[in-house]
């Protein structure tokens, strides 16, 4: 009996873990959804946050369940996953998102738990446990989606300044201030629902190697669904300050047509990738998008330097999460 409830106590304590992730994704990578929008001055920081952190919740009613179903179906073989498994992923992946935050690196919270939950499962069954296809889709989205977001948030920016070629620029900023919170809402929208996903998936994976829940049912528990996106909007709504500065300012200078293009650009991107069930980063996403519509002005408007310290943190994020997790999936099985 003891055992049994010490055993229930380890879920409780991972599934409270992984909704704390899910929070400080949405700390994290609330940069991302408010810094063009109060970079070009259309919002206030508080509003933003508030703004952002509803379209998060709302994404609830908007999204299928895809992206979990890869994230706890589809990334390890069944049988691997257990409770000293998911505490590494989890632990690997808050570690990476600590230190990038620390240090204002706009880096990605959802390849930092897929690095943790490779590197949990490598350090328990080998490399032969993984399921190639779930982790060589999500590996190829690092390089995909911020080039989408680039194509995307160029062409609109192209397509914007041919269609107002004549209009008076002072006419256009207006207007664009408020179409910038259609963008910045279908953008937050796509935020919340790819990546609350990722720790719905996570806290299934963790109900299915426990017995709480069955690899047969269609979706995980109704609980799950509406705590981590409850989780992920109040993130957002507590905001991640230290990047606001790097995605709204330093990579290029924007204005509101320029915020409405990139905001538009990364959402479309964030739609398609969680129609298809790929969990993608917001952070390459956005990125991809800001430096689209910079390069259209002219190269020498992006600071391609801050851009490449970026897609630097983008290359270490899976390897350095995973070595976290491998070693905090050992000191696991110390504990418990």
């Amino acid at each position: 009996m003891q055992t049994a409830q010490t055993a229930l106590w380890v879920v409780v304590l991972l599934v409270a873990l992984a909704i704390l992730f899910d929070f400080m994704n949405g700390f994290h990578d609330a940069a991302n959804s408010i810094a063009t929008v109060v970079s070009t001055g259309v919002l206030k920081p508080a509003q933003a946050v508030l703004f952002a952190g509803f379209f998060n919740v709302v994404a609830i009613f908007v999204f299928h369940l895809s992206v979990a179903a890869t994230v706890g179906k589809g990334i390890v073989q069944p049988g691997v996953v257990d409770t000293h498994v998911v505490f590494g992923a989890l632990v690997g992946a808050i570690t990476w998102n600590v230190i990038t935050w620390y240090y204002g690196i706009p880096s990605s919270s959802s390849h930092a738990l897929i690095g943790g939950i490779v590197g949990a499962v490598i350090a328990k069954a080998g490399a032969g446990s993984l399921v190639s296809s779930g982790i060589l889709k999500t590996v190829a989205f690092i390089f995909v989606s911020p080039l989408l977001g680039f194509l995307l948030g160029s062409l609109m920016m192209v397509m914007v300044s041919w269609i107002f070629r004549r209009a008076r620029p002072n006419k256009v900023d207006k207007w664009f201030r408020r179409l910038q919170l259609v963008s910045a809402g279908a953008y937050s929208l796509g935020h919340g629902g790819n990546d609350a996903q990722k720790t719905i998936g996570i806290i299934w994976l963790l109900l299915i190697a426990t017995g709480y829940a069955s690899a047969a049912d269609a979706s995980p528990p109704t609980w799950t669904i509406v705590s981590c996106y409850v989780a992920i909007g109040l993130g957002t709504m507590f905001g991640g300050w230290r990047i606001v500065k790097t995605m709204g300012q330093k990579i290029t200078k924007l204005k509101p047509v320029g915020g409405f293009c990139a905001e538009t650009g990364g959402a479309l991107t964030l739609f398609l990738a969680t129609a298809l069930g790929i969990p993608v980063s917001t952070t390459h996403t956005i990125t991809g998008a800001i430096v689209g519509v910079g390069s259209t002005q002219r190269a020498s408007a992006v600071r391609w330097g801050v851009a490449g310290n970026i897609i630097w943190a983008w290359v270490l994020t899976i390897p350095a999460s995973a070595f976290v997790a491998a070693i905090a999936y050992w000191v696991s099985l110390q504990l418990y």
